[in-house]
């Protein structure tokens, strides 16, 4: 028996290094145009399946066009990356933030990303903005802190802003927003990159601080950089003998730790949490609510406690900072919802969507794992049952009803006085479906600049995963209209700010933060 699952092992570790290799020959090789204008048909024909929306910004005649002249552009044979660079710009012309295009990614043997993880790109340590048609370096992870405020002027020889500027186009906002473009080509600008470009060990970047232009070559570097030194002055630390108590100690000590993670949804990369919460002041008149996100960790906990703490405190003013949360789970914002509202609401429509059996087009694809398939086809029969009896016909449409269809009453606990919400390019999908609530009712005043998302809703909620057959790219496409149930004209913007606010790149330097401090001038001044 053990020999036979050693052998199985081994076949299996055989065959994963035969598709790895199978893999990065596809997307390396040149495509034909034939087989390229076949992929080109099949996105649109899954497009036009599958997504309730596909006309709302870009009409069905001016679709047609963009697709059938991209496939006249393409008349030479080109590889799977070069394809991805013509594709995604045509598929950005549909203005629907969440159908997204993936590039050509080389994948990697076990013994490869073993290797790998030893490592770090010094690059990926970097975090940039895009302020004033610049780039710029706000923040870094590593020990290079004389970078932070250096404009980056070229990479490899290639002038950033033509970088910035074709990145820009293959992607989409909701609708006809353009402050997403800015903000997301700034915060993801190495994920940007690595999509153009693929796999590098090393770059040469040339920056500009103050007066000074200088160039410096970023590489993949040992996460523990070992010196070597001699026999005499190794010192081997003696390991130290915990008591049975300390080691009880320990163990309590790290599952409150991973408690606290779960509850405030730490993010390791950035060593942050998700969730925050605090009094800002002497007293506790003010509360700053800062969330990141709606898609890590638990939440029902964290704001339980701190509505339960404003409540205690009889606090007046509450700031939401909803700056750079890109979304996440509809019940957590529906549950946030219930806290900041006055009077009974229903938190959003039955979403439109394409078939009955609308679940199973995100679980059951071409990009779906076996083992997922298996799963899904067991409990086939219950999905299936679910999704019919929730699913209706109304004005020629199929529409399917979530739980948040329900009118509710505000929690008990629920927050009743002065709201200010902080929004920007990066408030997207669902932090701009609560924004919107919060907007049309007016309940808060907001402060910042347009949402990336849009005020009409998005289409979300599930996603189908295809994988083109020639090129290998995935396409990324919601499956389900997702919005609240007011609307404003014209359609196809975010949620305007009252008071609009742009930071500067000497705010980000100096630690400034204008949009808070306004509101704190604000509220004193009140």
């Amino acid at each position: 028996m053990r020999k036979l699952i050693l052998f199985l092992l081994l076949i299996s570790c055989c065959a994963s290094c035969v598709s790895v290799k199978r893999h990065n020959a596809q997307i390396e090789t040149l495509h034909t145009p034939k087989h390229l204008h076949q992929d080109i048909d099949k996105v649109y024909n899954q497009l036009k399946k599958h997504h309730p929306k596909l006309y709302q910004y870009t009409s069905k005649s001016q679709l047609d066009f963009k697709f059938d002249s991209l496939k006249k552009a393409i008349n030479t044979p080109i590889n799977s990356r070069e394809f991805y660079k013509k594709l995604a710009p045509v598929i950005a012309e549909i203005k629907q933030g969440h159908v997204s295009l993936g590039s050509a990614y080389r994948e990697f043997t076990k013994k490869e990303r073993k290797a790998l993880k030893k490592k770090k790109f010094e690059f990926y340590d970097l975090d940039f903005e895009y302020l004033n048609h610049k780039l710029w370096v706000v923040k870094t992870r590593g020990k290079d802190s004389a970078l932070v405020g250096a404009e980056v002027l070229k990479i490899d020889n290639e002038n950033v802003t033509d970088l910035v500027e074709s990145f820009k186009t293959r992607f989409a906002s909701d609708g006809y927003n353009q402050t997403l473009h800015n903000r997301l080509v700034g915060r993801n600008f190495s994920t940007f990159y690595y999509k153009d470009k693929g796999f590098i060990d090393s770059l040469n970047i040339q920056f500009k601080l103050k007066d000074s232009i200088f160039s410096k070559t970023l590489k993949r570097i040992l996460k523990k950089e070992e010196t070597k030194e001699t026999d005499s002055l190794k010192v081997k630390p003696k390991p130290i003998k915990l008591t049975s108590a300390e080691r009880k100690q320990n163990r309590i000590a790290a599952k409150k730790k991973r408690t606290k993670d779960k509850k405030y949804g730490f993010i390791a990369k950035q060593k942050e949490y998700t969730r925050n919460f605090n009094f800002i002041g002497k007293d506790s008149t003010t509360a700053y609510m800062k969330i990141r996100g709606f898609k890590n960790g638990t939440y029902r906990k964290f704001y339980k406690e701190s509505f339960a703490k404003l409540d205690s405190a009889k606090t007046k003013n509450l700031i939401l900072d909803l700056r750079d949360n890109g979304g996440g789970r509809i019940e957590e914002i529906n549950f946030l919802y219930g806290y900041l509202t006055k009077t009974k609401y229903t938190f959003m429509p039955p979403s439109q969507v394409n078939s009955r059996l609308s679940f199973f087009p995100a679980f059951m694809n071409n990009t779906t794992s076996i083992t997922q398939k298996i799963f899904v086809g067991l409990f086939s029969p219950f999905l299936a049952l679910d999704n019919l009896l929730k699913t209706k016909k109304q004005d020629g449409n199929l529409y399917y009803r979530f739980p948040y269809s329900k009118e509710k009453d505000p929690k008990k606990l629920n927050y009743t006085g002065h709201l200010y919400v902080l929004i920007n390019g990066n408030s997207f999908s669902a932090s701009s479906l609560i924004s919107t609530h919060l907007k049309a009712t007016k309940r808060a005043v907001f402060v910042g600049e347009e949402t990336g998302g849009a005020y009409n809703g998005c289409v979300a909620g599930l996603y189908k995963i295809y994988r083109l057959p020639e090129s290998k790219l995935n396409i990324r496409m919601g499956l389900m209209q997702i919005e609240a149930p007011f609307k404003q004209n014209p359609d196809g913007y975010g949620i305007i700010p009252d008071v609009e606010i742009t930071p500067t790149i000497p705010d980000r330097l100096s630690g400034k933060d204008p949009e808070l401090e306004w509101v704190l001038s604000n509220i004193y001044k009140n």
